[in-house]
């Protein structure tokens, strides 16, 4: 069994221990922290409880360490998240453009009037986003995260403009393709990004708000085709104008994060010294500091060959079917409800702004209960009714009430298809131990997880319109299966923290040692570490959420 506190697996012999050096008083800076790169041993903890414990110095130094805490957190969300709503926003314009451009011409214009040739359209975006997902994200790893995001915002945003010069569909299949590839470096890039600077008590929420720009980006892309709708005898077609003002926009926002987006707080001139160190040891408590900026291969090796990545990979590839299905064609199904063009863009506002609101108080409920499962698979029941309810309710000669009906079932998969998003990349990203392996989860998580976005573009042809039975099914069918796979991954990492509980002698106190790139992040089978922040769902590198 284990000793001085550590855990010992039966499957492997336990690592070496890590040599530190004894915390005396003179290495303790006047803000009261641990400094960077080192942990407490139990014992340091228990006897610095003994020294402060009901004193009025320990009391105030807390106490100053709170404040000092909620100063840095609202510096670093001043600095680094209106960056990344505005990011998100621009490339949710940008990728779901299409859906308001078709009800603007652009079928008849460069497509032949053809759905196959619309949901090819629809399908490039997904094929490089796929193929570059991995990469894209390893690339924030190896360079300045503000340098590789930023690069990829330039690829996407030129990309997406041009869509406004294209004449014939191969052109437009070029632009999609290279929107997706920009982004690709962008999407779950920024989350890695996020989580070198908040822990993971932090972090959901955090993730929730710049995804949450995901559903305001469909709010203000209903709202700006609709004025584009309004102009009427221009030269120029409606869906040329519409990709010129979302993309344009965009260029300008690429070249701001090169410049002032902060990239790491290890050499981030945005923090003060004493901020740099209160950082960096509220990430180190977490093992959450890596002494390179390269990448760790090995954690690469052990995310790719770890069977957890891919059942929630799987299950957000499910919750991706139902966001495909919205980004491309909630326009034409509302459309379907017997409105014209432009109200059909106006009414996709509604939706979207009760699918932000669910979002920003799922994912603060979800890091107040330091828990992901069973919030990710409530949501998987949003989608499944609302599904239901669409096929359910007839979609010709409707009544008010069956109007009704389905217009708050669309409200439901809008809601369903934005929120699971935050959670699920907080549960992986929680779920992994270095950085390394972070980056390459994440990156999974986007490749395998979009790959049932190409099949959302081929579930709605017109001729099965306005009911659209077969993609009402298909994702009925679909979101079932990731209400599943996140219960069963819920309850496998329940019962997997309760049998290491009983094999290795409890869990290790609080501030036990180690080393992120030998121990944190070591295989299944390997001895499991204490986490402050989740408790049961959470797989077997760390203590993880339910």
């Amino acid at each position: 069994m284990a000793s001085n506190g550590r855990h010992v697996s039966l499957a492997h012999p336990e690592p070496a221990p890590v040599e530190l050096e004894k915390h005396q008083d003179e290495h303790v800076d006047h803000t009261g922290l641990v400094p960077v790169g080192t942990r407490n041993t139990g014992a340091d903890t228990e006897k610095g409880s003994t020294r402060y414990a009901g004193s009025e110095t320990g009391l105030v130094l807390r106490e100053e360490n709170k404040k000092a805490e909620r100063r840095l957190l609202l510096k670093l969300d001043c600095a680094i998240l209106p960056f990344a709503v505005l990011l998100y926003l621009s490339a949710y314009l940008d990728r779901g453009n299409l859906a308001n451009a078709r009800l603007q011409g652009l079928q008849k214009s460069v497509l032949d009037n053809e759905d196959q040739n619309y949901s090819i359209a629809l399908s490039m975006f997904f094929v490089t986003y796929i193929v570059f997902s991995v990469p894209g994200t390893l690339l924030a790893k190896q360079f300045l995260p503000s340098r590789s995001i930023a690069c990829g915002a330039l690829i996407w945003s030129i990309a997406a403009t041009c869509q406004a010069a294209t004449y014939n569909k191969a052109g437009l299949y070029v632009c999609r393709l290279f929107v997706g590839v920009g982004e690709a470096m962008f999407g779950q890039a920024m989350a890695l990004h996020l989580s070198y600077w908040y822990t993971k008590t932090d972090l959901a929420k955090r993730v929730g708000l710049f995804i949450s720009a995901g559903a305001l980006s469909g709010a203000f892309g209903g709202l700006i085709s609709f004025g584009v709708s309004s102009i009427k005898h221009t030269a120029i077609p409606q869906w040329r104008i519409l990709f010129l003002i979302e993309g344009c926009p965009s260029v300008l926002l690429a070249i701001c994060v090169f410049l002032f987006m902060p990239s790491r707080p290890e050499t981030s001139r945005y923090l003060t010294e004493e901020e740099r160190t209160l950082c960096l040891t509220r990430l180190n408590a977490e093992s959450n500091v890596e002494t390179n900026m390269g990448i760790e291969w090995g954690g690469v090796r052990r995310c790719l060959t770890d069977w957890k990545t891919y059942v929630i990979s799987l299950a957000y590839s499910c919750m991706n079917l139902n966001l495909g299905s919205v980004g491309g064609f909630l326009p034409t199904i509302i459309k379907g409800f017997g409105y014209s063009n432009a109200r059909a863009q106006l009414f996709t506002v509604p939706p979207y702004a009760v699918a932000l609101v669910f979002m920003l108080l799922l994912t603060s409920f979800s890091d107040h209960r330091q828990t992901r499962g069973f919030p990710a698979a409530s949501v998987f029941v949003l989608g499944l009714v609302g599904w239901a309810i669409l096929l359910a309710v007839p979609a010709s000669h409707i009544t008010h009430a069956q109007y009704s009906a389905r217009y708050f079932a669309c409200c439901l998969i809008v809601t369903a298809g934005y929120t699971n998003i935050p959670l699920i990349i907080s549960w992986q990203s929680g779920c992994t131990g270095s950085q390394s392996q972070r980056a390459t989860s994440l990156g999974m998580l986007n490749s395998v997880g979009q790959c049932l976005s190409l099949l959302a573009a081929f579930l709605f042809p017109s001729k099965e319109g306005p009911q659209y039975r077969k993609g009402a099914i298909v994702n009925i069918a679909f979101q079932a299966l990731g209400l599943i796979l996140v219960l069963a991954m819920t309850a496998y990492y329940r019962y997997e923290n309760r049998r290491r509980d009983k094999v290795e002698g409890g869990r290790p106190p609080k501030g036990t040692p180690l080393n992120v790139l030998e121990e944190y992040d070591l295989a299944p089978g390997k001895p499991k570490f204490p986490s402050p922040v989740f408790t049961s769902d959470c797989t077997v590198q760390s203590i993880l959420t339910l």
